[in-house]
């Protein structure tokens, strides 16, 4: 009798344990918290090198900056080419998947846009997506095909939805990836090693080895989920969306879900000048949520 309520009081403290320990990512008594709505689709957002976030509501044509001093938000450029995915460059001007041009931009601080990629083999890109810049500041983009309204091509003009690479000179666009439903979200490692990428048409997430020279190898399976966005924090951890935001270890092992009070949740960034604030975009709407990690940028 004694070793049964030995054993039951040892699982009582370790439960105690348990709850006074937190979650490990999310800050202690944090909350998912509504920053601003009324938007008709948010998407891409990007890391600023001071901490504020730049997002885009893509059916309205413009590119918004959420301050993470003022926590408030106000509309940076429109109109913005369409723009969806969105990544800042090295030097901190805005990358953007200008959608509506299926091209590739880069916007300076001065709002001033050149066209990094306009089209592969003489032929217009399929969409470009979402991106993610290495360090050595080549340039991964993902190309699936969304038939759009503002769109006046019916079919897409590449035979294949691929991931591509832009070199850091900017000179060469090359073909890293293919055989993709529909590939979508993708994030890379800070130290240059391993690159993420969704293929959201086929509920799958898969991790490469980035070579030297900007190839990728080694494909394997990371997750049996697919992402419309992704980001990654300091402990290796992969945030995948759609239904909320779903936490991946480095090992592809998920160990978090963070809920979000939307149909679908379309992209995920770590913000702030500590970059320990989860920024959000799901539908209509942005949220933060204060974390105990933090982004690798």
């Amino acid at each position: 009798m004694k070793k049964y309520y030995l054993t039951i009081i040892i699982i009582l403290l370790l439960s105690t344990y348990g709850k006074a320990q937190g979650n490990p990512l999310i800050a202690d008594g944090a909350e998912l918290t509504l920053v601003a709505e009324d938007y008709d689709f948010t998407e891409g957002p990007a890391l600023a090198p001071n901490g504020d976030v730049y997002f885009t509501d893509q059916p309205n044509d413009r590119i918004l900056k959420w301050d993470a001093a003022s926590n408030t938000v106000e509309t940076y450029l429109q109109p913005s080419g369409r723009s969806n995915g969105l990544y800042f460059d090295h030097d901190g001007n805005l990358l953007s998947c200008a959608d509506e041009k299926t091209q590739l931009w880069r916007i300076d601080t001065e709002k001033n846009v050149t066209v990094l990629v306009e089209d592969f083999d003489d032929k217009k890109l399929n969409g470009p997506n979402d991106l993610w810049v290495d360090p050595n500041g080549g340039i991964y983009f993902t190309d699936p095909f969304y038939k759009r309204p503002w769109w006046e091509h019916e079919e897409p003009e590449q035979a294949a939805k691929r991931v591509y690479y832009l070199t850091p000179d900017m000179g060469e666009v090359r073909v890293v990836a293919e055989d993709y439903v529909q590939p979508n979200g993708i994030i890379g490692t800070a130290d240059g090693k391993t690159l993420y990428v969704a293929d959201i048409g086929d509920k799958k997430t898969y991790s490469y080895t980035m070579d030297a020279d900007g190839s990728l190898s080694n494909k394997k399976l990371f997750a049996e989920l697919g992402s419309d966005g992704m980001t990654v924090d300091n402990q290796g951890n992969v945030y995948l969306t759609g239904d909320g935001v779903t936490v991946f270890d480095k090992t592809g092992k998920q160990i978090h879900h963070i809920p979000v009070p939307e149909k679908w949740t379309a992209n995920v960034t770590f913000g702030g000048p500590q970059q320990d604030i989860l920024f959000i975009t799901a539908m209509d709407s942005v949220y933060t949520l204060a974390m105990k990690v933090h982004g690798v940028r």
